[in-house]
Parts: C-alpha cells; sequence; structure tokens
C-alpha cells in the first residue's frame, strides 16, 4: 500500500472514530467533559498534512456530524470552517510550537468555538448555557498532546511499513 491511500486510510479512520466517540452516551454527570474530538483530530490534520483539510471537507465534515448528533443543521459545519480557517491562518506559525503552547492554541481556539456556539444558539432563540458548558475546551485541551502522540504514533507505523 502506498503512503497515500495508508495516510487517507488513517484520516478517514480517525474521523470515523470521532464520530463514534461524539455518539459515546456517557452520564448526565459527565457529559459537559467531553470534547468536540472532530476538533482535535482536525487539528491534527491541518497541522501536519493540510491537504487533507479544507474548508469545504471541513462543512461537509461537520454536516455529518450535525446528522448524526441531531443538531441545528449547518450548526457544526459553520464551526468547523471557522475553526479550520483560523487553524489554516495560523498553521506556519501553530506547526512549530512546543506541546504546551499549541495545547493553549487549541484551548483559545475551543473557546472561540464555544464563542459562536453560544451566538448561533442565541439567534435560533435557544437557551443559554451554564457554567459547565466552559469544562470541554479545558478537557480538549488536555486531550490534545494525547490526540496528537496516537495520530502521529500511528503516521510514523504506516511511514516505516511502507519504507
Amino acid at each position: 500500500m502506498n503512503r497515500l491511500r495508508a495516510n487517507d486510510g488513517l484520516f478517514w479512520g480517525s474521523v470515523f472514530a470521532c464520530y463514534l466517540l461524539q455518539l459515546m452516551p456517557l452520564p448526565q454527570a459527565v457529559l459537559a467533559l467531553k470534547p468536540w474530538w472532530l476538533a482535535l483530530v482536525l487539528v491534527y490534520w491541518t497541522l501536519e498534512a493540510p491537504e487533507y483539510v479544507s474548508l469545504g471537507r471541513a462543512f461537509v465534515l461537520g454536516l455529518i456530524g450535525d446528522l448524526f448528533s441531531g443538531d441545528l443543521l449547518g450548526e457544526q459545519a459553520l464551526r468547523l470552517c471557522m475553526f479550520c480557517f483560523i487553524l489554516l491562518r495560523f498553521r506556519a506559525r501553530l506547526r512549530f510550537f512546543p506541546m504546551w503552547q499549541q495545547a493553549l492554541a487549541v484551548f483559545a481556539l475551543l473557546v472561540n468555538d464555544r464563542i459562536v456556539l453560544l451566538a448561533v444558539r442565541a439567534v435560533a432563540g435557544l437557551g443559554g448555557a451554564p457554567p459547565s458548558y466552559w469544562l470541554a475546551p479545558l478537557v480538549g485541551m488536555l486531550a490534545w498532546p494525547w490526540v496528537f502522540l496516537l495520530l502521529d504514533d500511528a503516521r510514523a507505523r504506516l511511514r516505516a511499513r511502507d519504507s
């Protein structure tokens, strides 16, 4: 298998795993702690292999996420487009940050996403958010190094196998 097809499989497998993690049922007490897995995986692919992430692909992946989760149609699509636009804009800088600075940047992006989500829900006439709403970006920041290491290790193993 050539390297491009292996990376394609890893990309689509990681996206599929994100959808499964988003659909995973959790107790109500820890539901607010669930990070936005698709955003974390797209951060990795945007930084390491930007040819896999475009605004159009982010939009389509967001629409699929909306269909899976039953959210307002287009909500995740808009959020992912904004998320990936910022990432693609600052990719050259973010890519060479140390891991702890990348985690802080991911935290800032996830907080920005929460603000956008509040704005979308306000326009849609949905209610506000409880204070626990702001915990998911913190969990996403803590999960980022592990997501990065897991996907980077998988890519390295695929490269070693193809060599």
